[in-house]
């Protein structure tokens, strides 16, 4: 399968997808912040709910709200929601697990699996920047992993099911990104967002029997901002597929590492 681009524009693209690490780092870290208080699937419900006033308002702003919100392959919104919702699910299992800089170190075989499937999938032409950025990212994934899988003593068992976690939703988020790469081509980015965050929040409620609490008023408000974040960071990130290639845009996902050391010295 191969898809055109609807503007090569890769300046911009970059730009956007810098941008939306920001802010996806920055959510979670209050994710992070909040994972002793509330369970994961809790976690992912707030995170989903609270993006889609985020989405309703700017379209509204816009005066596009009908027409941002149209959908001409409605099966695939809800694969994606699957794929993106597990993703989010082991992800914020895994910060309850690992602190926040060794769960980014770990999510950078994001682009490893990205560029990969871009070839296979999307048959995208895989440049030697490209190469070496994601040879240099699986590297430091192997570093990370090394001695969680060792089964040394640094491996306590919380940790390698983290680690583990990490690494099958960094799998997931690849396999987004390669589907929302497909989407943007017949979908506006802010029905790709909203459908998603519906479908998540949706998803999110199996997990109600499992230790769902009221949380406090300081952890309900850090929940809701990790919402508005992750709603703004979404709508950057898939309106960045838009514009470049997936596996052009990847290896700009280690920029956020330079985010979770300084924001994990205050989580």
């Amino acid at each position: 399968m191969s898809v055109s681009l609807t503007s090569h524009r890769p300046g911009l693209a970059i730009a956007l997808k810098l941008c939306a690490m920001f802010l996806f780092t920055g959510m979670s870290a209050i994710i992070k912040a909040t994972s002793d208080a509330v369970p994961p699937g809790e976690a992912v419900f707030f995170r989903s709910l609270f993006a889609i006033p985020v989405i309703v308002a700017w379209l509204a702003l816009r005066g596009d709200l009908a027409q941002g919100l149209r959908s001409r392959n409605p099966m695939m919104h809800v694969r994606r929601g699957v794929l993106g919702t597990s993703s989010m699910g082991m992800m914020f299992a895994g910060l309850g697990l690992l602190p926040l800089p060794e769960v980014t170190a770990i999510g950078f075989a994001t682009p490893v699996f990205t560029v990969i499937l871009a070839a296979l999938i999307l048959g995208e032409t895989i440049r030697i920047f490209r190469i070496s950025a994601v040879l240099v990212g699986l590297f430091g994934v192997l570093i990370m992993l090394w001695p969680r899988l060792g089964g040394g003593a640094g491996a306590e068992q919380g940790a390698t099911l983290g680690a583990f976690l990490v690494l099958g939703a960094t799998l997931c988020r690849a396999l987004v990104q390669i589907q929302v790469r497909v989407m943007v081509e017949t979908e506006p980015a802010s029905a790709i967002v909203f459908y998603f965050s519906a479908t998540a929040a949706a998803l999110s409620l199996l997990t109600l029997p499992f230790g769902w609490v009221v949380p406090d008023p300081r952890t309900a408000a850090l929940l809701v901002s990790a919402g508005l974040l992750g709603g703004v960071a979404q709508m950057l990130i898939t309106s960045a597929f838009r514009f470049a290639p997936a596996s052009m845009l990847a290896p700009y996902d280690y920029a956020s590492m330079l985010f979770a050391i300084l924001l994990g010295y205050f989580v």
